[in-house]
């Protein structure tokens, strides 16, 4: 429901720690009202603070989401989604435009290669299935759930698939392990697994930020070779990089 306490009203679409950590300090402040907005794709996210209102699901493409805005008295938008959501981000430039509010996209920059970095880079899940080759190897996939059914046409690899939620595994992927974990993994943490695993290559996309970048560091450390799933291209929105830079460019928004 709309909010009538008379602050500005944000919305947040999250799907990145980023995205909760600005919504708790935002709400943090009392100088607004906070909504953040999941997708629903994770089964068990972290929860943000009370103060936040929290929403799941869709809205039905930008149209859906620009009738939400309006409907809600959205003061600003903003775009927390994770680099590879973008469709969303494309929907939230696409209802910024049609409604007529402020809105910007808050990205964490993305990892660059580094001296001593064995990386292959790669536009897509299909992309990378192939660089692996024909030899068998043992693979960590670092990837999420969603796209994992990509490598069953690989099915001559080991792999261990690491991701946040359990991972339904394609009939043909008989050679895997899963491993649920949340984040974030130090140096030592992914060190060990890759030792522990005997892992030859990493699959894994750039998102950026610090809380994952422990498994590139210790890859480069081990000479293991990473494929890296480069960001898609999106349009529209501005974009931050920083919570710093966000709240500054918040402040200069709404006061």
């Amino acid at each position: 429901m709309p909010s009538f306490s008379g602050l500005p009203n944000i919305l947040i679409l999250g799907g990145t720690a980023d995205g909760r950590i600005l919504a708790n300090r935002l709400a943090a402040t009392g100088h607004f009202d906070v909504t953040l907005s999941l997708a629903g794709r994770t089964e068990h996210p972290a929860q943000p603070d009370d103060a936040v209102q929290l929403r799941r699901g869709g809205f039905g493409g930008a149209t859906g989401l620009a009738d939400w805005v309006r409907t809600h008295n959205i003061d600003l938008l903003i775009d927390a989604t994770h680099p590879f959501a973008a469709n969303i981000t494309t929907h939230a430039a696409q209802a910024a435009q049609q409604t007529g509010i402020p809105g910007f996209a808050i990205r964490r920059l993305a990892w660059e290669k580094q001296d001593g970095d064995c990386w292959h880079s790669a536009q897509n899940m299909t992309e990378a299935t192939g660089l692996l080759g024909d030899t068998p190897r043992r693979v960590l996939l670092a990837i999420g759930r969603q796209e994992i059914a990509a490598f069953a046409k690989a099915p001559h690899h080991h792999y261990v698939i690491r991701s946040v939620d359990p991972v339904s595994l394609p009939a043909s992927l008989q050679n895997a392990i899963c491993i649920t974990a949340r984040g974030p993994f130090d140096v030592v943490q992914e060190t060990n697994l890759l030792c522990d695993h005997r892992i030859g290559v990493i699959v894994c996309k750039n998102s950026g930020g610090t809380a994952t970048y422990g498994k590139i560091a210790a890859a480069r450390a081990l000479g293991i070779d990473v494929i890296m799933i480069e960001r898609p291209k999106t349009n529209g929105l501005a974009t931050v990089s920083t919570i710093e830079d966000a709240l500054r460019r918040i402040d200069g928004v709404l006061g």
